[in-house]
C-alpha cells in the first residue's frame, strides 16, 4: 500500500485517494523564460515517476495529472523586452523547448497542461470571489493584495509563524498594501506591458493566484496531490493554500510532495545564481537516458548533488543493467503486470514513498539472476526475467530502449547522429560492397547505422533510409 510523505504533517502517511477512479495530482511547471535546467529536470522527472506508478496502482484512464505553464510574469517581460520580442514569441519558443526536453528525457505528457494566459477567466473570478469575502482588497496603486491576516492557519505548510515572518519587516510609508506579508494576486498594467481587461482595471495576474486558479479549475476544489520543487513551498504553495481555500470554503490538497534542490559546489542550482547546466547542454554529453537515472538513483526528497563524477557512475550503472539483457530476444510487449517475490520487493520500495534507490537495487538483483542463468545456458528463463527487468525498470521509464543500441555508446553522446550527407555517403559505400558481392561488410554497414537510429530499406534496388 502506497505511502507518502506528506509535507503537510511532516510525516508519511497512507495513501487514500478521494476517488480512486479519478487519481488527481498538480504539478507546478516552468516559468518559460529561457531553457529547462536540471533542477527543473528533477521537477520534471520525479513527477513523472511518480505519475507513471499511480497509472500502475490505478490504471492509466484513473489517473489525471496537471502541470502548468507560467507564460506571463516579470521576468517573462523583462526577457522579451531585453530581447526585441513580443513575450508571446518568447514563451512559445521554450515551451517548444520544454517540451522537446521533457520528450528527450522520457517525460509522458501530462494529461492537462493548463497555461495562465490562457486561464484569466477563471484567474479572474476567484479574486472576484476572494474580494467579495473580504480576503482581498486594492491597494493605493491599483494592485490587489490578498490579506493573509484574514486567513489563520497561514504559515502551516512551511511552519513559519506570521508573527516571525513579520519580525523586521516594516510598511515603506509609500507601500500600497496594508501588510508587509500581503501578496499579489492583481497588478495593474504598466504603459508598455501585456495586460487583461478585469474589474479592478486592465492588468495582469500575480504568479500565485495562477496555479490556484489552474489547479481547482482542471482538478476540482479538493484533490489529492500537489507537487514541486522544495523552493516553492514558501511562500507559492502556502500562498496556494491561503487563496484556494479562502475563496471555495474547503481543504485544497490532501498530500503535498516536494523534491529536494539540486546543488552544484553545495549550493542551490538555479539561474539566479548563474549555477545551472541546461538540460539541453548536459544532453550533448550524455545519453538522456542516463540523464534520468542519474536523477532517479536519489531519493526524490534528498539533496542532488550534480557533477559528471554522478553522471558517470549513472553511465556505468546503466551499462551493467543493458548488458544483461543484450543477448536475450524479449518480447516487444511488456505483457502483463508481474507480481513474483521479486516484483514485490520493487513494488514494496516505490510504495515507501517513492523509494528509487532501493526499487534500482532490485533491478541490480535481477539483472545478476540473468547473467547467472545465461552462464548455466537457461536461456528461457533469462528471457522471462529480462521481460520482467524491462517491465519493472519501465516504472521508472528506464531499459526501454534497445541493449544493443545503448551498449554501442556507452551512454556518453560521443557517437553523434548522423547528419543526411554522412548517412548518404554509408549508403553509397554499403552499395560498393554489394556491388562487390561482400555481403558481410554490406550487412555490417546496414547494422551500424541501424543502431545510430537509421533505418534502411531495399526496393527494387533502390535503397531509402528513413530515422527510426
Amino acid at each position: 500500500m502506497l505511502h507518502i510523505y506528506n509535507s503537510l504533517t511532516r510525516k508519511k502517511e497512507l495513501f487514500k485517494p478521494i476517488d480512486a477512479d479519478n487519481v488527481r495530482m498538480y504539478v507546478c511547471g516552468m516559468t518559460v523564460y529561457d531553457y529547462c535546467h536540471i533542477g527543473h529536470a528533477r521537477v520534471l522527472v520525479v513527477f513523472d515517476m511518480v505519475y507513471r506508478y499511480l497509472r500502475h496502482l490505478y490504471g492509466g484512464e484513473h489517473v489525471t495529472y496537471v502541470r502548468n505553464v507560467t507564460d506571463i510574469d516579470d521576468k517573462i517581460i523583462k526577457r522579451a523586452q531585453e530581447k526585441g520580442e513580443t513575450y508571446t514569441d518568447l514563451t512559445s519558443h521554450f515551451i517548444a523547448a520544454m517540451h522537446e526536453d521533457a520528450r528527450a528525457l522520457g517525460v509522458r505528457p501530462p494529461s492537462g497542461e493548463p497555461r495562465a494566459t490562457a486561464s484569466m477567466e477563471q484567474i479572474i473570478s476567484m479574486i472576484q470571489i476572494l474580494m467579495e469575502k473580504g480576503y482581498a482588497y486594492k491597494g493605493s496603486n491599483g494592485d490587489v493584495f490578498y490579506d493573509i491576516s484574514r486567513f489563520s492557519p497561514y504559515g502551516r505548510l512551511s511552519g513559519k509563524r506570521i508573527a516571525e515572518l513579520r519580525s523586521g519587516e516594516r510598511v515603506a510609508v509609500e507601500e500600497a498594501k496594508d501588510d508587509p506579508l500581503d501578496f499579489v494576486l492583481w497588478k495593474a498594467a504598466k504603459p508598455g506591458e501585456p495586460c487583461w481587461d478585469s474589474p479592478w482595471g486592465k492588468g495582469r495576474p500575480g504568479w500565485h493566484i495562477e496555479c490556484s486558479a489552474m489547479s481547482t479549475h482542471c482538478l476540482g476544489d479538493h484533490f489529492d496531490i500537489h507537487g514541486g520543487g522544495l523552493d516553492l513551498q514558501f511562500p507559492h504553495h502556502e500562498n496556494e493554500i491561503a487563496q484556494s481555500e479562502a475563496a471555495t470554503g474547503c481543504k485544497f490538497v490532501n498530500y503535498w510532495m516536494h523534491n529536494g534542490f539540486v546543488r552544484v559546489d553545495d549550493e542551490k542550482m538555479s539561474k539566479s545564481l548563474g549555477n545551472f547546466f541546461t538540460i539541453r547542454d548536459v544532453l550533448q554529453q550524455y545519453d538522456a537516458e542516463v540523464v534520468r537515472y542519474f536523477i532517479l538513483a536519489s531519493h526524490y526528497r534528498s539533496p542532488l548533488n550534480y557533477s559528471d563524477q554522478q553522471l558517470d557512475n549513472a553511465r556505468a550503472a546503466l551499462i551493467t543493467l543493458y548488458t544483461s539483457l543484450r543477448d536475450l530476444d524479449l518480447p516487444v510487449e511488456p505483457g502483463d503486470v508481474v507480481s513474483n517475490s521479486t516484483a514485490q520487493r520493487f513494488y514494496a520500495a516505490l510504495n515507501d514513498d517513492f523509494n528509487t534507490p532501493e526499487a534500482m537495487a532490485v533491478l541490480f538483483e535481477l539483472a545478476r539472476e540473468i547473467n547467472r542463468l545465461q552462464s548455466g545456458g537457461q536461456t528461457a528463463e533469462a528471457v522471462r526475467q529480462g521481460a520482467i527487468l524491462r517491465q519493472l525498470g519501465g516504472l521508472l521509464g528506464l531499459l526501454q530502449n534497445s541493449p544493443q543500441r545503448f551498449l554501442q555508446h556507452g551512454g556518453v553522446v560521443g557517437v553523434p547522429a548522423l547528419d543526411d550527407e554522412q548517412i548518404e555517403q554509408q549508403i553509397a559505400a554499403r552499395n560498393r560492397a554489394r556491388e562487390a558481392k561482400q555481403w558481410a561488410e554490406a550487412d555490417r554497414i546496414r547494422d551500424a547505422l541501424k543502431t545510430k537510429g537509421v533505418i534502411l530499406e531495399d526496393d527494387a534496388g533502390v535503397t531509402r533510409w528513413r530515422r527510426e
